[in-house]
């Protein structure tokens, strides 16, 4: 018995579904809101952008200097360093290691990495 394109249809939604169910997207939602709510971690994420952004200016000049690179890093791992972000970041991780278990029990019996070629042509 074959499977119909409706039914792999409603396969994948209610596997979406399941996801967004799940506690590692539930806990990477909570993360997600409590970064964009905080005002400090906001601050510290458009500091960090503003860096990298004058760096990549630099750098497209051939002006890019060591100090630089060391401000974007320190800024970074200030950012890092934050408990919000620390959280979210944790919270990402984990998401993104549930989300590589899933698309193993995909790809298995594709005998295909199902999020990664599946979709694309051309991949060496």
């Amino acid at each position: 018995m074959s499977t119909n394109v409706p039914q792999l249809e409603d396969l994948g939604r209610e596997l979406g579904e399941a996801i967004a169910d799940s506690p590692a997207h539930e806990r990477f939602e909570e993360a997600q809101a409590a970064v964009q709510d905080d005002t400090d971690a906001q601050e510290k994420i458009a500091e960090v952008e503003r860096l990298r952004d004058e760096f990549v200016a630099a750098r497209e000049m051939g002006e890019a200097t060591q100090e630089q690179i060391r401000t974007l890093q320190r800024a970074q791992n200030e950012l890092h360093e934050m408990p919000v972000m620390e959280e979210f970041l944790n919270a990402q991780d984990a998401l993104q290691r549930q989300l590589e278990e899933i698309n193993r029990s995909i790809s298995d019996p594709l005998a295909v990495d199902f999020g990664g070629e599946a979709g694309g042509c051309c991949q060496d």
